[in-house]
């Protein structure tokens, strides 16, 4: 069974989605129609733009969006998912690629999403950190421990996991991670702690906004986020959509569920190669690679 997977941010760099732009009409179209919807040019800041100009998050989430639904589009029949799943953002990405959501309100969605978030690293100073080399309970047990709001954010493989908190509780937390012995614990170069409650006045208005819109039946299970299992219910996915916000990115046990259920190949669809490098860390069993046009 094919897992068709998509990236969160992180994996944005100039230039990408140029190549489907100049040599696909299709694709030229969904840009266009994307510059239309977010009253800007996005696409000259993808194309041509500068590197700080696309890591503003109001740029970077609907920039890496773009560049995977269209490419699900792009790819046409070959096209043939049996499942989905995206890291954070790129769970909208695979919520379009799955016909859950129609491109137009995917992207508004995108756009809503990372203008609330960005409000809301605004409110109060916070950062996310990645912990390498230790066992997720260990992690966990010294974030329980330590006095203000640090959590894990990304369950991203065995022995990588992201921290998310406020600066001083984060600064202390990676102090205790590497005295009880992390290869590493570095602070990430984030504009706030993402996938924690600082993030809760994001979650709510992003709320009122996915409950506004229309969901479809899926053409297949996406393995979402929260619940890291199957999902093919409408209302489910937006209660998980909802929650993801403020919760863990659980990717580690997605894809070990997506296993289980028979996954054998994953296929990236988007920018980068962090998710099927993952994939080969959390099961060395299965084959993982990029999706080509």
């Amino acid at each position: 069974m094919n897992a068709y997977v998509f990236p969160g941010q992180g994996a944005q760099f100039v230039g990408m989605g140029l190549d489907l732009y100049e040599n696909y009409p299709m694709a030229q179209e969904y840009f266009e129609q994307a510059n239309e919807v977010l009253g800007f040019s996005i696409t000259d800041i993808m194309f041509e733009g500068n590197p700080d100009d696309l890591k503003q998050t109001k740029v970077t989430q609907p920039a890496i969006f773009l560049h995977s639904v269209i490419m699900s589009k792009v790819l046409g029949d070959k096209f043939v998912p049996d499942m989905v799943a995206g890291h954070s953002l790129g769970e909208f990405s695979a919520l379009v690629a799955n016909n859950s959501l129609n491109f137009e309100d995917g992207l508004k969605l995108v756009s809503q999403r990372a203008l609330a978030m960005q409000k809301a690293c605004e409110i109060q100073d916070s950062t996310m950190a990645a912990v390498l080399g230790l066992d997720d309970d260990l992690v966990e047990k010294i974030c329980s421990e330590v006095e203000g709001i640090v959590v894990p954010a990304n369950y991203n493989c065995p022995g990588q996991l992201v921290i998310s908190g406020e600066i001083q509780a984060i600064n202390i937390a990676c102090e205790k991670l590497k005295e009880s012995g992390a290869r590493r614990a570095l602070i990430l170069p984030v504009g706030g702690a993402f996938h924690s409650p600082l993030m809760e006045p994001a979650r709510e208005e992003l709320a009122a906004a996915i409950e506004s819109t229309t969901f479809n039946k899926p053409s297949c299970p996406i393995y979402q986020n929260v619940t890291t299992t199957a999902v093919d219910v409408s209302n489910e996915i937006k209660e998980n959509l909802i929650a993801q916000l403020t919760s863990p990115v659980k990717w580690t046990q997605s894809v070990q569920n997506m296993v289980s259920d028979g996954a054998k190949v994953f296929i990236e669809v988007g920018p980068g190669r962090v998710l099927q490098g993952l994939a080969r860390k959390i099961d060395s069993s299965v084959e993982a690679s990029s999706a080509v046009v």
